[in-house]
C-alpha cells in the first residue's frame, strides 16, 4: 500500500478522542451506568482512552471491556484457513446498562453488525451507542455512528489505516492507496 495522506497526527487523534468523550457524556447526561466496550483490536485501545478521558472529565470510573467478533462475521465461510479468535473480556453485567461500542474505522457496517450480535449474547443492555475514530463512508448496512472523531470521504480503492502507540508505536491516521 502506498501512503497518500496523513489525516490525523497524535494531537489530532487526542482532540478527536476528547471530542468523542464529551459527546458520550452529553448524550448520557454523565458517566453513571456507562460501559465502554472496544472491538478487537484497535477499538479496545480507543475505548480505554475514552474511558480514561471520561474519568478525567466526570471523576467516574467507567467499566471497560473488549469484544472479539471473529465467529460472528458474515464472511467467515469465505476466509481461507483457521480464523484467529481472540479473547472477549466483558467482566461485568451489561443488562440495563448504557453501552458504548467503540471501533477504529466505520466502513461497510458489517463489523458493527457482527459486534451487535456478539453483545446480545451477553445480555440486554438499555442502549447500545456507537463511537468510531473514523467514518469513511461506503455503508452496506443501515448503521451509523453516534459519535465520530473524523469523517473522511474515501474511494473504495483507498484504505484508512489507524495506527496507535499501543500496537504500532505512534498515533496517526493515514489514507493509503490499494495497489
Amino acid at each position: 500500500m502506498k501512503e497518500k495522506a496523513k489525516i490525523l497526527d497524535q494531537e489530532g487523534m487526542s482532540r478527536a478522542i476528547m471530542r468523542i468523550s464529551h459527546e458520550i457524556i452529553e448524550k448520557n447526561k454523565g458517566g453513571a451506568g456507562l460501559c465502554v466496550i472496544g472491538i478487537r483490536n484497535r477499538g479496545v485501545y480507543i475505548a480505554q482512552r475514552i474511558a480514561r478521558q471520561i474519568k478525567q472529565i466526570e471523576g467516574i470510573e467507567v467499566l471497560t471491556g473488549s469484544l472479539d467478533i471473529t465467529l460472528y462475521r458474515d464472511d467467515l465461510a469465505l476466509a481461507s484457513g483457521q480464523p484467529l479468535v481472540r479473547k472477549t473480556e466483558i467482566d461485568f453485567d451489561i443488562n440495563d446498562k448504557n453501552l458504548v461500542l467503540v471501533d477504529d474505522v466505520l466502513y461497510t457496517g458489517r463489523t458493527i453488525r457482527a459486534a451487535l450480535d456478539a453483545l446480545i449474547d451477553f445480555g440486554r443492555p438499555k442502549t447500545i451507542q456507537l463511537a468510531v475514530l473514523v467514518d469513511r463512508g461506503h455503508r452496506e448496512l443501515p448503521i451509523r455512528a453516534d459519535c465520530v472523531g473524523k469523517n473522511i470521504p474515501t474511494s473504495k480503492k483507498e484504505s484508512v489505516e489507524v495506527r496507535l502507540k499501543e500496537t504500532d508505536g505512534k498515533d496517526e491516521v493515514v489514507i493509503a492507496e490499494k495497489e
